[in-house]
């Protein structure tokens, strides 16, 4: 396990991905070595910015379907980013203001902007300074334990972030020790960057990440599939990253199709 930026401090200097992904939406909250990284990626993916706001609308989607459909009222957004328009708390609780929602990020940027924007907030939603990368500790946070039930069904995002994992710290076991203690009727909600479509591209985004706090690592259709274990994946199955997205992110499919998204139950 490697030490979180809370362990080492800020390091504005190094770029770092979940602000590199607020410069591609926009936002302000990023230093110029994540300008300068994002920059080198924008000159390889030029659709980039398009691509994270279909993110975002992708992540709407995914929530007002768990809410609105499925019933949910408790969501772990693991590795949520830098908060932006439109967060999760706020789709949610247009359908159902008493929706518990825990935000869950290891940089502790992130973790002081959302406690900022929740300042005003009501008591169902928080932001837990936490590392998803060891789930155990996540699992028994006290602040987590005291507004999720893990006992009732929750649904689980981990959107955009499992890319950002790489091999040697087994994704796969991350993933199914949150599987394991969900309650049947629970939830996985997972975006993930793919190869399968254009692998040259990716690896040079892969290239340039290698600079920032976190890598870029990329996996097959395959790959990703396995990170729902034996949940049942609701339709359309796990499919591109931005489905039924308008207008796409690029004209070019060979580069529209970088990425996978799908939904998961637990029986």
């Amino acid at each position: 396990m490697t030490q979180s930026e809370s362990e080492i401090g800020l390091q504005p200097n190094k770029p770092n991905a979940a602000r590199m992904f607020d410069y591609y939406l926009g936002g302000k909250d990023n230093f110029a070595a994540d300008r300068a990284a994002a920059e080198m990626v924008l000159q390889v993916a030029p659709w980039m910015p398009e691509a994270a706001r279909q993110g975002r609308d992708l992540i709407a989607r995914a929530v007002r379907y768990l809410v609105q459909e499925k019933g949910i009222r408790q969501i772990l957004d693991l590795g949520s980013g830098l908060p932006t328009q439109d967060n999760v708390h706020e789709i949610a609780h247009r359908l159902d203001p008493d929706v518990r929602v825990v935000y869950v990020d290891n940089d502790p940027v992130v973790c002081t902007h959302g406690r900022a924007l929740l300042a005003d907030s009501t008591r169902v939603v928080s932001v837990v300074q936490a590392d998803l990368r060891d789930p155990e500790q996540v699992l028994d946070h006290p602040e987590i334990g005291a507004a999720i039930d893990l006992g009732e069904p929750v649904a689980v995002l981990m959107m955009f972030v499992l890319h950002l994992v790489p091999d040697e710290q087994d994704p796969q076991r991350i993933v199914s020790t949150y599987r394991d203690a969900l309650a049947p009727g629970s939830y996985l909600a997972l975006s993930h960057a793919s190869t399968d479509v254009h692998p040259d591209l990716m690896a040079r985004i892969s290239a340039i990440y290698d600079r920032a706090n976190s890598p870029f690592v990329p996996r097959s259709h395959a790959d990703i599939s396995g990170f729902f274990g034996d949940f049942v994946l609701e339709p359309p199955g796990l499919v591109n990253m931005w489905p039924h997205a308008e207008p796409p992110a690029t004209d070019d499919p060979s580069v529209a199709r970088t990425g996978c998204s799908g939904v998961g139950r637990k029986p």
